[in-house]
């Protein structure tokens, strides 16, 4: 078992699964981060897009930024979501992808899982395939997919290396991946990241923006993109987070890489 400054790998991922069961649960209530339509419009979603989906799939949206703002997902694409929650990215996915692609849902939460295959059979996505697990073991073969998208999750992983060399594993060679996530500018306490609640909350996990960066390097990817950077804990109702999040620097980016060919 990880041990994370005195917490298990597990008791990291036992206090996100309770927040999210909250967020897939409890979609009217206000957390420390912005959710929701709302949420989705705040940080790049067209309207169009999520009038498409069923409300019941955006009312749970957890994610930080836009990573379609790539423009990577072509049809007929084998794509992976990792940190899939109620569908939000997986429906919208599953549209770009076409009846010829496939899009594998991953997430570890069960009352996210639940939701997201109520919300697959209210789209009638027959191309998304549901798959329980977490980023740092996915259960798919090796270059099983063209394209990995993930939004406001790898910062909640306590291995994020671990994370980052499964992601480069299951791309194909040519492969792309599209990621909005949280980076901070300077590093957080010994205290806050030992808190396992605060991990949940989407800040203390966080890596500095360049040592993030280079684990993806490390990992093997290459012409790293930052698309674009975004103040994200400005939409927060919470005025600790706003000023925790002002302190540290932290900001939600979306970059796009790719898996050499």
């Amino acid at each position: 078992m990880v041990a994370v400054l005195g917490f298990t790998r597990e008791q990291i991922l036992n206090a996100v699964r309770d927040m999210y069961t909250d967020v897939a649960q409890q979609p009217d209530r206000v957390f420390h981060f912005p959710t929701g339509r709302e949420a989705c419009l705040f940080v790049g979603y067209p309207a169009p897009w999520l009038d498409a989906l069923p409300p019941t799939a955006v009312e749970s949206f957890a994610g930080v930024g836009f990573p379609f703002r790539a423009d990577i997902v072509r049809p007929g694409d084998r794509v992976l979501d990792i940190g899939s929650g109620s569908g939000t990215d997986v429906l919208t996915a599953a549209r770009l992808v076409g009846p010829e692609g496939v899009v594998f849902a991953l997430d570890m939460t069960s009352a996210m899982l639940s939701k997201l295959r109520r919300n697959i059979e209210r789209a009638g996505a027959g191309n998304v395939r549901v798959v329980e697990g977490n980023a740092e073991a996915i259960p798919l073969p090796d270059a099983s997919v063209d394209v990995v998208t993930s939004n406001g999750v790898l910062n909640l992983v306590p291995d994020k290396a671990r994370a980052f060399s499964e992601i480069f594993r299951l791309v194909r060679p040519g492969g792309s991946v599209q990621i909005a996530d949280i980076v901070v500018g300077k590093p957080v306490s010994e205290n806050a990241r030992a808190n396992p609640k605060l991990w949940a909350e989407c800040v203390v996990g966080a890596s500095i923006e360049e040592d993030y960066l280079e684990m993806f390097r490390a990992a093997g990817f290459e012409n790293i993109v930052v698309l674009r950077g975004l103040d994200y804990f400005a939409a927060s109702s919470s005025d600790d987070t706003r000023r925790v999040a002002a302190a540290l620097g932290a900001r939600a980016i979306e970059i796009r890489m790719s898996k050499p060919g």
